[in-house]
């Protein structure tokens, strides 16, 4: 179910299902731990004996955000109840505080007793083995809390504060259900204290004049000790729940609007969508600086696991978006996280939990009786190559001195040592953690990131290193051209599989992650190479239903959908497969004409976005709704990488680097980055004389 509106400040995150329902409260790092597991959170009303609960069919919904800011708008009207609710969620940007505000409309015109409730199905930590909840009389709240972890709950209105009416109980043991049962009769118990395998549910009482309105406000503060979310109740107290939601409603549109973009070439909705992805996407960065990939814990239902990693590959890229938008201090912090955590081999490994330790994986460290790397190349390479990116926007030579040896020479050295006779890369898993092989997205990024690498080591005065890694990309650029095309169906393999007299086995099915060919510059987007193998994929990947869109590869087994029309549907359709095809019309682009033809893909992906703007990973070839995870961070960064690309080409074909696009990004990074080699001696496929490895 899709995370519509989630809020966060890079300490504290919530998110919301699209019932608004609060599904995950994580806290102290953005995706660790989830102290709900994923678990409903109800939100009810009572009104002159009738109730309903938020998800009742009776309910119309309309959930987005205040434009340009963290701070939701969401609408919720009832009928039956008589009763209108105007929502405004936050989570204080300087504090692990969230609040929520509520104006309450009779639409009835008769005076009004209606009763709002709050239901906590809390596992502190994530396990509901030895919690507490309390009424704590000194804040007239409700404490939920188990060894460092301490969640306040506590509500007002205009007249009083704290909470009117309370219980606290048992779930999922034995035959009970949880407390929230008790708030249906419009009154709670008031049991003070339970112990074990706990919840809560909390209401304020309140009274409407006919046709009136009237307002409350509620919140749950975070801390490590009852002395801290104490304090913070104080806080919220002291400068009112609305203040503190206007102040972050403030600083969070003083921050996505910080840098003067001149967005005018593009639609307003795409302007729009750039400004929310650039938020959502904050609300998925740990201040520690990992980059998490989605956090929506119902993908746990399909996989057992979630998506609340930082994969060093994701993170990259999404550093790389960070970077055009004019976020340097966030794409600093994920740089140094790696640093942190890169093996001293100079290699990451699979992916890592926000605190920095080493995270779950699949991929095995043997296999066939051999001791195995358990990676993905392209992880290594692309952080190099973001990092490269990063500095020749804001040449931070100061930041990048602690991390050139550990991230630079460390991981460039090992990209030389992993590679094979004929100058490929070894064996590793793919981009998309299902093949083991020698890829064409991992060779691409990994020449991408040589070539970073000997641009840094020039800079450096280090001009041995330059000579070596330059001659290493120079060495597997030929030599992905020599192997991994096929002149004759005239396209790029996915993978090759070495054989024992030293060619390669190629399979051939049609992968729209080749895009990496021209992205990470192993080739130039007007390769002939290039054209052919885009247009192959798109031949081949776009889904022709009416939602339409590029799939990831053929017969793409994940969250399948169609089995049978798999000519038409070779699988769901993907935001950012969709994108990698715009960014190569924007790169290619030598008019203005030819660069529109990108914004028919951009405007799908905004077509798709929910009414928030949130965007999920894939969304169902038949329906359009979501599928898998919501929102998923790299759909959002690729969203703005591209659109930043289509500003920075249209400045660029206009004949005038406008001073606000020019003030935000460098020159130096255009969609064909200005240190490219234009002396690589390559030879088009076609004229390309040398036979196919393993044909």
């Amino acid at each position: 179910m899709p995370r519509d509106i989630p809020v966060g400040n890079g300490e504290m995150l919530i998110t919301f299902d699209d019932s608004y329902r609060v599904r995950d409260v994580y806290w102290p790092r953005v995706g660790m731990p989830n102290h709900t597991a994923g678990h409903v959170q109800r939100f009810g009303v009572w009104a002159d004996g009738l109730f309903a609960w938020i998800e009742d069919p009776g309910w119309t919904r309309s959930m987005r955000y205040l434009p340009d800011t963290m701070v939701t708008e969401v609408v919720l009207r009832h009928e039956t109840l008589g009763v209108e609710l105007h929502c405004n969620d936050a989570v204080d940007y300087s504090s692990p505080v969230y609040l929520r505000r509520i104006v309450i409309h009779d639409l009835l015109g008769k005076g009004r007793d209606v009763r709002i409730f709050f239901h906590h199905d809390i596992s502190v930590s994530g396990t509901a083995v030895g919690d507490t909840v309390n009424y704590d009389p000194l804040t007239m709240g409700l404490v939920h809390y188990r060894d460092d972890t301490y969640f306040l709950i506590n509500a007002c209105d205009d007249r009083t504060c704290g909470i009117d009416h309370w219980t606290t109980g048992a779930k999922r043991i034995n035959a009970a259900e949880g407390t929230w049962r008790d708030a249906e009769d419009g009154q709670l118990s008031r049991n003070p204290i339970a112990q074990g395998s706990v919840d809560s549910t909390v209401g304020v009482n309140l009274q409407i004049l006919a046709g009136g309105s009237t307002c409350m406000s509620y919140w749950i503060a975070a801390g490590s000790t009852y002395k801290a979310v104490k304090g913070l109740n104080s806080k919220i107290l002291a400068r009112t729940p609305q203040r503190m939601i206007d102040r972050t409603e403030a600083y969070w549109r003083l921050w996505a609007c910080k840098e003067p973009v001149d967005f005018s070439p593009i639609p307003e909705p795409l302007r729009d969508l750039f400004i929310r992805s650039q938020l959502i996407l904050r609300t998925q960065i740990d201040n520690g600086g990992a980059i998490m990939a989605a956090n929506d814990s119902d993908i746990t239902h399909f996989a057992g696991d979630t998506y609340s990693y930082m994969w060093p590959r994701d993170g990259a890229l999404v550093a790389q978006a960070l970077v055009l938008s004019g976020h340097g201090e966030l794409s600093r912090s994920f740089f140094r996280f790696c640093g942190e955590v890169i093996e001293p081999e100079g290699y990451f490994l699979h992916k890592y939990n926000p605190s920095g330790t080493l995270a779950s994986s699949w991929h095995p460290w043997m296999m066939d009786g051999r001791e195995v790397l358990p990676i993905q190349q392209d992880e290594t390479a692309l952080v190099l190559w973001a990092l490269r990116q990063h500095f020749l926007v804001f040449r931070d030579v100061e930041f990048i001195k602690p991390l050139y040896h550990k991230l630079v020479i460390n991981a460039a050295n090992w990209l030389m040592e992993h590679r094979d006779h004929h100058g490929l890369p070894r064996p590793s898993w793919d981009l998309w953690e299902e093949r083991r092989g020698v890829h064409t997205f991992t060779t691409a990024a990994t020449i991408g990131a040589l070539r970073a690498a000997a641009g840094f080591a020039r800079d450096m005065g280090a001009l041995d290193h330059a000579a070596r890694y330059h001659e290493g990309a120079e060495r597997m650029c030929g030599s992905m051209l020599r192997h991994l095309w096929d002149p004759h169906l005239q396209r790029f393999a996915r993978m090759a599989t070495p054989l024992d007299d030293g060619t390669y086995r190629l399979d051939m099915t049609v992968d729209a992650a080749n895009y990496a060919l021209f992205a990470f510059d192993a080739l130039p987007a007007d390769h002939p190479a290039v054209g052919a193998e885009m247009q192959a994929i798109m031949d081949r990947l776009w889904v022709r239903t009416p939602v339409g869109g590029v799939a990831r590869y053929e017969r793409d087994y994940y969250h399948q959908v169609e089995h049978d029309n798999i000519e038409d549907v070779p699988g769901n359709p993907w935001v950012i497969c969709t994108l990698w095809q715009a960014m190569h019309r924007i790169a290619r682009a030598e008019n203005m004409l030819e660069l529109e033809k990108s914004l028919d893909l951009l405007e799908w992906v905004q077509q798709r976005a929910a009414e928030s703007g949130v965007l999920a990973e894939q969304y169902h070839p038949h329906t359009g709704l979501p599928v898998s995870v919501s929102p998923l961070t790299w759909s959002h960064a690729t969203l703005m990488t591209t659109v930043m690309q289509y500003l920075l080409k249209h400045a660029e074909l206009a004949g005038r680097m406008s001073g606000a696009v020019a003030g935000l990004v460098n020159p130096q990074f255009r969609v064909k980055p200005a240190e490219s080699s234009d002396d690589r001696g390559l030879s088009t496929p076609q004229q390309s004389s040398e036979p196919k490895s393993g044909a």
